[in-house]
Formats: structure tokens, sequence, C-alpha cells
């Protein structure tokens, strides 16, 4: 794992402030600066900084950072015994910002309390006793002052950078779960989609499949019968570009109320067309309390089930019994056509289940070969997806 980077700006302003005071003291005859030494630690000082920088862009590994605060100690100790102006103490300030970065607070503060003493023991070995010189007092406070004040201002920045660093993670989690969700959004939407279509246009292409199929039987032995059959087949052409085009306006704007009994009615009195299947409707209970969803869900199916009664099962007669209960509302449809062995379950039946499904309903087949097709469909009260 690697650490911060530290702020790039502070070590160069103080490296050059320390070369300006010691080539300034060493001219002016203020104090005795080495020269080589002098430039050469801090000419390294700048290489280390640079080098560690293109190295580890994001932050140094442990390691690594260890072995450059190492070498920028040592090089600090070199550049401060050939410093005339003795401004290169404030060099080792730079020991626990640079830490607070890439060990955290508690390392930094270990190690600004040894710089402390570092510097306490250095006064110890030299002439006099220091704690008696006011001067040599206030520079120990000084140096103490900017020990504290570059602990706090790394921690603060480290701690401001942890904060960015959290921030834009969440904002890369987020962006991911909102892909995620507009992913889920459309796969939901192709489903229903897929489902409307199944329904609606399977349902009515279905009767003009059966009505032509009716036409093509009369067409030699009863002319007027066939050309009934095809007008009729020409109105259940009709109705599905209308329900192509209602459901185009529902999505461009707000859906008039769906009231199941009206919708089932008028799906009962358009089996009329083929002439050979008989579809009776018995409707009972109260629509209020069952959500559009719900509703929606008992009108699909009772169309998949009377398509597949017509279309597959060759029915002759066709039951769709509604009981909208209390508690829960019920939908039977059942035919007295060739019916099908278990397992064999098309596109339709599967999204009749998953509409049942998101609105925590359920679907029941009982059927057998020759055996007729009863299906049933429970919603309960209030369902919504």
């Amino acid at each position: 794992m690697s650490s911060m980077r530290p702020l790039p700006w502070v070590s160069p302003v103080l490296y050059v402030t320390v070369l300006a005071a010691g080539l300034y003291a060493g001219t002016a005859g203020l104090g005795t600066t080495h020269a080589a030494p002098f430039t050469g630690g801090l000419a390294a000082l700048f290489a280390i900084d640079l080098l560690e920088r293109r190295r580890y862009p994001a932050g140094t590994p442990p390691w690594p950072a260890v072995a450059s605060l190492c070498a920028r100690v040592a090089l600090f100790a070199v550049v401060a015994a050939a410093d005339g102006s003795g401004l290169s103490r404030a060099l080792f300030v730079l020991v626990p910002f640079t830490a607070c970065f890439a060990f955290g607070r508690t390392v930094a503060v270990v190690l600004a309390a040894g710089c402390a003493g570092l510097v306490v023991a250095g006064y110890e070995l030299g002439p006099g006793r220091w704690y008696t010189d006011a001067e040599q007092v206030s520079d120990l406070l000084m140096f103490c002052v900017g020990l504290v004040l570059a602990v706090a201002t790394a921690a603060a920045a480290a701690q401001e950078r942890r904060g960015r660093t959290r921030l834009e993670e969440s904002h890369r989690r987020l962006a991911a779960y909102s892909a995620q969700v507009a992913e889920l959004s459309a796969a939901a939407e192709r489903n229903r989609v897929a489902r409307d279509i199944h329904d609606d246009l399977g349902h009515h292409l279905t009767a003009v499949v059966v009505l032509l199929e009716k036409a093509t039987a009369f067409r030699e032995r009863d002319p007027g019968q066939a050309q009934r059959a095809i007008d009729d087949a020409h109105r259940s052409a009709r109705r599905a570009l209308d329900d192509v085009r209602h459901s185009v306006r529902t999505l461009r704007a707000d859906p008039a109320p769906f009231r199941l009994s009206t919708a089932l009615a008028d799906l009962v009195d358009g089996q009329a067309d083929d002439g050979r299947t008989a579809v009776t409707l018995e409707f009972t209970g109260d629509e209020s309390g069952y959500g559009p969803p719900a509703l929606t869900t008992l009108y699909r199916a009772a169309q998949e089930g009377i398509t597949n009664a017509r279309r597959h099962a060759d029915a002759d007669r066709v039951r769709v019994a509604v009981a909208l209960g209390e508690t829960e509302a019920r939908l039977t449809v059942a035919d007295d056509g060739a019916g099908f062995p278990p397992g064999r379950e098309g596109f339709g039946l599967l999204g009749m289940r998953e509409r049942a499904e998101q609105v925590g309903g359920r679907v029941e087949l009982d059927s057998g070969p020759g055996a007729g097709t009863r299906l049933t469909v429970t919603v309960p009260r209030g369902g919504t997806p």
C-alpha cells in the first residue's frame, strides 16, 4: 500500500530559504558556511524529491519511504553542519511533516519529539549552559513550535486528502451502481416490452391467422363465408394497429385509468370474429383497492389464456371467470381443448408468471392431453410491483 504524497511546494520553499540564508551568512561574514557540502547537500535533497515524485507519483511505498526519509535526515545533518547561519535546523521540521503523510500522525509525533531531543542534545554538547542563554532557548522554542505546526499542517492535509479519496471512491462506486441500475432498468423494460408485444400483437395476430385459415378452408365450398372471414381478419388487424398506437400514446402521456371489467368485456367481444370458439365472461367483485399492475396482470393472463385456447388447443368453448375479493383476486380461464402434457410452457406462460410474481401473485396450470386446460391466476389486493 502506497503512502500519500506530501504537499509538493513545502520542501522546495524551505530548501531555497535555507540556501539563501546560508549563502548570505557566508558572504556577509555572519558565520562560517562551507559552500561545497552546503550547496551539495541541498542539491541532493532537491534531487531526492524530484526522483521520488517521478518514481512514485501517487505515493511512496513504505520501505522506499523509510529509505528516503533516512537519506533526508542524513543530508539535513550535513547541510546543518555546513551552514553558518544556523537556519538549517529548520530542515528537521520536514522529518515529522513527511512522516505524517507516509506513516501517519503517531509516527510523526514520535519523530518530532526525537528531533527536538536531538537539538537539545546538540545544545548539551556545546560549550556553556545553553538554558541560561535567552537566544538559544528562544531558538529551541521556535523550533518546537515549527515541529508542532508541521505535524498539525501535515495531519490536516492528510485528513483532507483521505476525505477527498473516500469521496472520489464513493463517486466511482455511485457511478458503477448507477450504471448497474440503468442496465437492470433497461433489461426490465426490454422484458416488459417483450411481454406486451407478445400479449397484444400476439393475441391479434393469432386471430388474424385463425380467420385466414378459415377463409382458405371455405374458399371453394362457401366463398361468402370465406369473404366474411377475410373481413373479420381485416378488422382484427386494424385492432392490432389501434393497440400499437394506443401503446405509443401511453408511453408519451399519462394513460387513462385502467378498468379490468371494461377491458375484459372488449376482449371477449372481439373473439366473436372467428365464429368457431365461444368465449364467455363472468365478472364479480369491486376493482377498487387493486392497483393497475395487479389488474393488468389479470387482463394479460386472460388474453394469453384465450389466445392459447384458440390457437393451440383448438377449443370450442372458453370460460373466463374473475372474482375480486376482499383480500385477493382470482382469474380462471378454462377451455375444452386438446390440452398439453406438463412441462411444455412457452414464452407467454413465462411472461405471465413473471407478471404475477412482480405483484406478489401466483399462476397455476392444470392440463393434460385431451383434458382441456384450466389456468388460474391469483393476485393479492393492492398488489404493486
